[in-house]
């Protein structure tokens, strides 16, 4: 996998993962809850664990190809921030799109 296509992988992967929490009543899209639905705070902890695991397949693709670089806390804040901002789609379909009875 060269490095534009493993690039535009990651981004695509988080995307999906950012909208996952939103998206469905699993807990990570596979564990099905006894609840009908899920509280915000458990999809925002939802969206934290599949952050941490978006960025260890990211890191694994990374290590992959060469060396991996070493990171401090500017590019956690960063790429936290980002997951943030691609998980706005599935929050506005979820919590602020107007539902039609």
């Amino acid at each position: 996998m060269d490095v534009s296509l493993s690039s535009w992988f990651v981004i695509l992967l988080a995307a999906v993962a950012a909208n996952l929490p939103f998206l469905n009543e699993r807990l990570l899209g596979a564990i099905s809850l006894k609840r009908p639905a899920k509280s915000l705070w458990l999809r925002l902890f939802e969206l934290i664990i599949l952050y941490f695991i978006v960025g260890g397949i990211a890191y694994l693709i990374e290590s992959r190809i060469g060396n991996a670089f070493p990171q401090r806390w500017e590019f956690y804040a960063i790429t936290a921030c980002l997951f943030l901002v691609l998980a706005f789609p599935g929050f506005v379909f979820r919590y602020l799109r107007k539902h039609h009875a």
